[in-house]
């Protein structure tokens, strides 16, 4: 091994590649131009020379913790950084008495806390006071919606900032640096990259700088211990982890993608519907949790339009029950394709809904003696069942102009059948029924 391999290897183990190339200045940031570009708001923010709070919000690796330390040395202000993950009332309470010490000799400090959203009410709560007193400039980080998850309080004194994943182009300039810097290391050796294995990359690290430079990290430092200096598909194949996906099971992109799935078999396209299941199938969602969304589906977006629909998404989470992974997934993608193809409806959950909101706004009202049920003799007495009309022995099993509603209310029409599917066999016979009422009642 050459000389300059001995220097690489020992910069590899002083620095990770990551921290080597976190960017010293704003013109050195990869992506995010909606914000950093000249008269976007955080180079606005950066050049005006009063630091205000501010919440970073976006997926991981795009550069949350990276301008909060620019927005600090910009600023030449004290930095503290917090760990929500780690951190605990103590690291609020030292975080304090260090800007304390800072404001003592004139110096502003900014407070970063990385997923914010991981401390509860009580440690939000707690920097509020040093926020209001401008003891220190509060910047939070995350990875899911802020409206949900940072207290309202704490939300109301500091700016959003929608950060987004790294573009395939922006994700190819981050790789040309690192292979610059790493190449410095050994310049009589240089590494390349076969083009297949450039895109690769950059697929597999979707839309995550950070992923995409710990891979290449691993990537190179293998093959330096062989002294292989071209890497193609074949090499990068026995290194790089198989997973494609960025998934957080409980986070934002998670319940982006059942809307995503939802949206698409109410669409009624298919593959937009096999493509969503998929990506979540292969980001390692629960396929129980998705059996039971693709039921509610059923229910919620084809109702009684095609009543088959949920029995086969029953039968596809049942099937999934008995034969598991990966098998009881093709029940799954077949159960969403049928959904996805199925007439819709949403009447009998609009009826739902509207029911359900007028009750609970609604007195209670009594039930109607006709429609009592009668198991004693006093209760016959009473009248209890009465007048009762018993549907089978009238013409059409139907005992036109009955009232089955309390007395006084008038009939909301809630359920109103769409013209799709066997729901206009439905509203056929609902007319039908009417007319008979109409019939008995002049």
């Amino acid at each position: 091994m050459q000389q300059g391999d001995d220097l690489f290897t020992q910069a590899l183990l002083n620095a990770p590649l990551a921290e080597r190339l976190r960017p010293r200045s704003l013109d050195e940031v990869v992506g995010q131009t909606h914000l950093l570009a000249e008269g976007k708001p955080l180079r606005v923010a950066f050049q005006s020379g009063r630091p205000h709070s501010m919440i970073f919000w976006g997926p991981p690796g795009v550069g949350k913790t990276t301008l909060a330390r620019l927005m600090a040395n910009g600023f030449d202000a004290h930095f503290i950084a917090i760990s929500a993950v780690l951190g605990g009332v103590k690291d609020i309470r030292d975080a304090v008495q260090s800007a304390q010490i800072a404001q003592s000799q004139g110096r502003k400090t900014i407070l970063f806390v990385d997923e914010v959203h991981r401390f509860n009410k009580a440690q939000q709560d707690a920097f509020l006071p040093y926020v209001e007193s401008g003891l220190f400039t509060f910047i939070g980080a995350t990875t899911e919606n802020p409206s949900f998850e940072v207290n309202s309080a704490l939300l109301s004194r500091a700016r959003v900032y929608v950060l987004e994943s790294l573009k395939p182009e922006e994700l190819n300039i981050l790789l040309d640096r690192a292979l610059t810097v790493v190449n410095e290391a050994h310049p009589d050796t240089p590494f390349t990259l076969d083009e297949d294995v450039r895109e690769h990359l950059a697929q597999w690290a979707d839309g995550d700088g950070r992923r995409l430079v710990n891979a290449i990290e691993i990537v190179l430092e293998s093959a330096l211990a062989v002294g292989q200096y071209t890497i193609d598909m074949a090499w990068l194949e026995r290194f790089l982890p198989q997973n494609l996906r960025r998934f957080d099971k409980g986070g934002d992109a998670f319940y982006d993608q059942i809307s995503a799935l939802h949206k698409s078999v109410r669409g009624s396209n298919p593959d937009a519907a096999l493509y969503w299941l998929t990506r979540m199938l292969d980001g390692g969602a629960d396929p129980k949790y998705l059996s039971r969304r693709i039921v509610r589906m059923a229910w919620e977006d084809i109702g009684l339009a095609d009543p088959r629909a949920m029995q086969i998404a029953n039968d596809a989470a049942a099937t999934y029950e008995r034969l598991g992974s990966p098998e009881g997934e093709l029940a799954l993608a077949q159960a969403v394709i049928y959904l996805a193809i199925a007439a819709k409806s949403n009447a009998g959950y609009m009826a739902y809904n509207q029911a359900r909101a007028f009750v609970q706004k609604d007195k209670s009202r009594p039930v109607p003696m006709h429609l009592r049920n009668a198991p004693t003799k006093l209760m016959k007495e009473l009248g209890y069942g009465k007048t009762y009309r018993y549907a089978h022995d009238e013409p059409h099993a139907y005992a036109a102009g009955e009232s089955y509603l309390p007395d006084g209310m008038e009939d909301p029409h809630w359920y109103q059948p769409v013209p799709r599917g066997l729901e206009i066999k439905i509203a056929e016979k609902m007319a039908f029924l009417r007319e008979l009422d109409e019939e008995a009642n002049s």
